[in-house]
């Protein structure tokens, strides 16, 4: 196909670098043609479309607009499109989906003579340090689930009885420190709500969040005492670490709070991109109190991360095929029979992810209590994370 016409010197002369030739109803770049009014005609049906098919349709051509060389769709500017920026095409994968089809693999019985290639193969990617597990012997792991939620043994892990808040888990600082205007640091520099994390404190089942209160009122629903402060820590666990929680302190677990949500990855590099990740991806969150007031554990969903599991909370079910976006649903574990809750001592087992995940600490303390942490340093379960 031929293009007649001639190219402007002035505006267009920047174009001709970049290899492409004008035609009134035609762009073209060495053998790729693009008729503009066809192209016009497209796009404006697809601007016509509901919001999931658009980006059901547009999906394919932003992939390309971010795997082709830089500038290699830069006609489609011209009439029209833009892409789907980055942010918003992650999320648009249905990581859900893969996620329950990765628990599902994992459950696969894997033949005696696969599993220590299998295993062996993700000790080296991961850096497992299977000494410590209960069970060294590769070939009594049935499956990949089996692998993940491999014991310890009990001389691995030491608990710290000096300190009285200690790790939870494996893993690495991501942040810690005071609570401040309400929002807490995912990263450093990231900021979520804490009322959009822990959702309003009220006990009502499935409903969407209601319009959020003001910044001192939902702080002062959570501080009991005269004096106190609200403190934070996040914990990030890699797929190589222990993948079991326990308690960090002392405490009694009064309420759960499960959010059906996205399941995307909670590796650092993405909490930085993604603002208020925490708050879009499904998690659980136990709350209830401790000898200084206000205690929360929650533990965050990731993708692949098929389940959370709460040993004491037969009723609770993660990644559900299908969920109402911004719901939640609550549990109390106070009774008429039991009014005081579910009392977990320091150290105690307490749940289980199937992969890596993220575990946040929120809590009141009085001011006089400092972590004994730095951020990005790496932590093993029941050493000191701080103390009055």
């Amino acid at each position: 196909m031929r293009v007649t016409g001639s190219m402007r010197t002035t505006g267009n002369e920047s174009w001709r670098s970049w290899g492409w030739r004008f035609h009134p109803n035609l762009l073209v770049t060495g053998r790729l043609h693009f008729p503009q009014l066809a192209l016009r005609r497209r796009l404006g049906q697809l601007s016509c479309m509901s919001r999931p098919a658009l980006k059901l349709r547009s999906w394919p051509l932003t992939v390309l607009y971010y795997l082709l060389p830089f500038g290699a769709l830069r006609p489609l500017s011209r009439v029209g499109w833009r892409p789907v920026s980055r942010v918003a095409l992650y999320k648009s994968v249905p990581t859900r989906l893969l996620s329950r089809a990765w628990g599902r693999l994992n459950q696969v019985e894997l033949p005696h003579w696969l599993r220590r290639p299998v295993y062996s193969l993700y000790i080296w990617t991961f850096g497992v340090n299977m000494k410590e597990a209960a069970v060294e012997d590769l070939h009594h792991y049935r499956n990949l689930s089996e692998f993940f939620r491999r014991k310890l043994k009990p001389q691995a892990r030491p608990v710290c009885g000096l300190h009285s808040v200690i790790s939870p888990s494996d893993g690495k600082i991501l942040n810690f420190g005071q609570v401040k205007n309400c929002e807490v640091e995912q990263v450093k520099g990231v900021t979520y709500s804490l009322e959009s994390f822990l959702g309003p404190r009220t006990s009502t089942d499935d409903v969407p969040f209601p319009p959020a209160t003001p910044c001192g009122s939902f702080r002062n629903q959570l501080v009991t005492r005269e004096g106190n402060e609200l403190y934070h820590c996040v914990i990030y666990l890699a797929p190589g670490d222990y993948h079991c929680f326990h308690s960090p302190t002392d405490w009694t677990v009064s309420h759960r709070r499960h959010f059906p949500g996205s399941l995307m990855s909670v590796n650092p590099g993405m909490a930085r991109w993604i603002k208020e990740l925490f708050c879009h991806n499904e998690r659980v969150v136990l709350t209830g109190d401790w000898k200084h007031g206000f205690f929360s554990l929650t533990a965050v969903g990731a993708t692949n991360v098929g389940s959370i599991r709460i040993y004491f909370d037969q009723d609770l079910h993660t990644n559900s095929p299908r969920y109402s976006k911004g719901s939640y649903n609550d549990f109390s574990f106070v009774t008429h029979a039991n009014k005081e809750g579910v009392p977990m001592r320091k150290g105690e087992h307490l749940g289980e992810f199937n992969l890596g995940s993220t575990i946040v600490l929120i809590f009141e303390a009085p001011k006089d209590f400092n972590f004994k942490l730095k951020a990005g340093q790496k932590i093993r379960f029941g050493e000191a994370l701080g103390s009055l």
